[in-house]
């Protein structure tokens, strides 16, 4: 099993500490959420599933590939993803440039988390049709993959129209890989096409029945046999016992938070380290202090 870090769960002014502590302590990824803007008006704030906000509109928000870009340069081996990023927001050439750049400067270690998003009021300020937010995700992606793999591309499509361009430098990875975050079916038939599923926070019990429909998707897209891997954000373990329960189920990573305040995270990643056997950067195993 693989153990991801959510530096979204403490605050800003930790996250650089966060992954230099998790890069050496050998766990596999750091993962940043992100939203491009909050509106003020939060009548389409509704969290799926709640009568709540799910937004707080004065959050301070950073642009996540630029942010893994400078975590990229004081860390040697952790991965960076996002969970996830909204492509469908942006102009697809500009998306694909950001990963492209956090993938060089990396040195191969992007990871390019993606949804649709369930936040109206980013849209509406973007001036998008909310509506249309999945077909425009595909779209956006289609293109982006293009981009990194192509010589040239030309593209004239519903929503994005362009001339020939060229684009260097591609990404170090060869397929630099896409994973797809959501719950809903729509969600899990975009993953089943793509590199990966990453979820929502899950309940094993849950996680079954999303990830027999997720093998199910990609044998009707005839993906069954290409690589593919399963995140699963799984903030509280009751220990090393749930972990093979998750690793039987085909889970390949789990995003962990072993702390409940910030100031815990950094010891409390020391601990979580030791009782899961990583090793460090020199190859050793963790021991608690």
């Amino acid at each position: 099993m693989r153990f991801g870090v959510p530096l979204g769960l403490v605050h800003p002014g930790i996250w650089r500490d966060l992954a230099v502590e998790a890069d050496r302590l050998g766990f596999d990824s750091v993962w940043i959420p992100e939203h491009l803007v909050f509106t003020t008006d939060l009548s389409t704030a509704n969290y799926p599933g709640t009568g709540e906000p799910g937004i707080a509109p004065h959050t301070p928000l950073y642009d996540a590939p630029a942010y893994l870009c400078a975590l990229a340069a004081v860390t040697s081996r952790i991965r960076l993803g996002t969970a996830v990023h909204l492509f469908g927001l942006r102009h697809p050439v500009a998306s694909a440039r950001a990963f492209a750049t956090l993938d060089q400067i990396s040195g191969g270690r992007a990871i390019v988390g993606i949804g649709a998003g369930w936040y109206e009021g980013e849209w509406i300020a973007a001036g998008l049709d909310f509506r249309s937010r999945g077909r425009r995700l595909d779209e956006a992606v289609a293109v982006a993959r293009r981009l990194w793999t192509e010589n040239v591309v030309e593209h004239h499509g519903e929503f994005y129209d362009f001339p020939e361009v060229a684009f260097e430098p591609k990404p170090v990875q060869d397929p630099l890989p896409v994973v797809v975050g959501g719950e809903s079916d729509a969600a899990l038939r975009r993953a089943a096409r793509h590199d990966g599923w990453i979820s929502m926070p899950q309940t094993i019990e849950a996680a079954a029945s999303r990830l027999e429909r997720l093998r199910r998707h990609r044998e009707e897209a005839g993906r069954a046999d290409l690589p593919f891997e399963v995140t699963v954000h799984a903030y509280e373990l009751s220990g090393p016992g749930e972990v093979a329960d998750w690793a039987a189920l085909g889970v390949d990573r789990l995003i962990v938070r072993p702390w409940r305040r910030t100031r815990e995270a950094l010891p409390a990643l020391r601990e979580f380290a030791a009782a899961h056997g990583l090793a460090d950067g020199t190859g050793r195993r963790v021991v608690s202090p």
